[in-house]
């Protein structure tokens, strides 16, 4: 009795487990087992997100044409000479193209150009001397790597040979005014010396003796016929570039309209020979502030102006 219950048992359990692998989803209809594999679980799509722009206009590069013909400093550049062409062209392209620093200069251009033009004249130095100044500071007061400071860049050294002061209270290489004058009596002493003003323009670079120098060892008088340092060489071809640049500006996509250029500012002025202990106080009782004072004169260099030689200064003061 116990071994047919044993079978019976035996039976149903066989019986079961049969329907439960044929209801098994895993069986096909055939009982055939799919592949032990596990299905990989669906992807959950990332959510990209789509940045709109603006449809973008390909700038078109093109390079700029050479002028027939040129005058830089009223002395007449010799195109027909290869070289002198492919510098000027080089220079001109690298130009056109740096349209934010050229906007920014074009900007600066609207406060200090008329000063400088009228200073350059006062002192019989040609008007094309002004893109000098752009070519040297952008008309900003930069201090170079080597140390030249102000909208012409004087070297401590030079500069109170042409008549600006340097104390530990000022330094008058940031005065845009007084530095110009400086610059025109440096260019007119070079002049006197070689004869031309090209060849002036190119010792501003690389100085009087460095010029001289290979003008005598080369037996040329010609700034167009020297070998000179590529600085140098480049530094008279961006000059003309900007000027052709800055004096064509509409043909060369700059057009900015005069309101939006910087103009010179409604300023008083206070001469004074004394001594001046206290800035901030100083500007209190001007009516204005010491972030002023130091910004409106950037010659004065401490927060004191101690003046213990007497000299003569003009201090610039916004209007009240």
């Amino acid at each position: 009795m116990r071994k047919i219950l044993l079978i019976q048992l035996f039976i149903v359990s066989t019986f079961s487990a049969v329907a439960q692998t044929y209801n098994n989803p895993r069986y096909f209809n055939n009982n055939t087992v799919e592949s032990e594999t596990p299905k990989p679980e669906p992807k959950e799509e990332k959510q990209v997100t789509t940045y709109y722009r603006g449809s973008y206009t390909p700038i078109n590069v093109m390079a700029p044409e050479l002028p027939k013909s040129f005058t830089l400093f009223g002395e007449r550049m010799p195109l027909e000479i290869w070289d002198v062409r492919e510098r000027f062209d080089r220079e001109l392209l690298v130009n056109t193209y740096m349209q934010g620093s050229t906007s920014y200069i074009i900007k600066h251009m609207g406060r200090w150009m008329q000063m400088i033009e009228d200073r350059l004249k006062a002192n019989g130095v040609p008007d094309d001397f002004k893109y000098l100044c752009v070519a040297e500071s952008a008309l900003q007061n930069q201090i170079s790597k080597a140390g030249a400071v102000g909208f012409w860049q004087f070297m401590s050294g030079t500069a109170p040979l042409f008549g600006l002061y340097i104390d530990h209270e000022v330094d008058e290489r940031y005065d845009p005014v007084k530095a110009t004058d400086a610059a025109c009596k440096y260019l007119k002493q070079a002049y006197n010396k070689f004869g031309n003003w090209t060849a002036a323009a190119a010792s501003y670079n690389c100085g009087m003796g460095g010029y001289n120098g290979a003008m005598t060892t080369q037996g040329e008088t010609s700034f167009y016929k020297i070998l000179l340092p590529e600085e140098t060489m480049r530094y008279i071809f961006r000059i003309a570039a900007l000027k052709y640049i800055l004096d064509n500006q509409d043909k060369f996509g700059f057009r900015l309209t005069n309101d939006v250029v910087y103009h010179p500012l409604n300023l008083r002025k206070e001469t004074i020979s004394y001594g001046i202990g206290n800035l901030v106080a100083y500007a209190k009782s001007k009516g204005t502030d010491y972030k002023s004072i130091r910004m409106l004169n950037p010659w004065i260099r401490s927060n004191s102006l101690n003046n213990s030689k007497g000299r003569t200064y003009t201090i610039l003061l916004p209007q009240n």
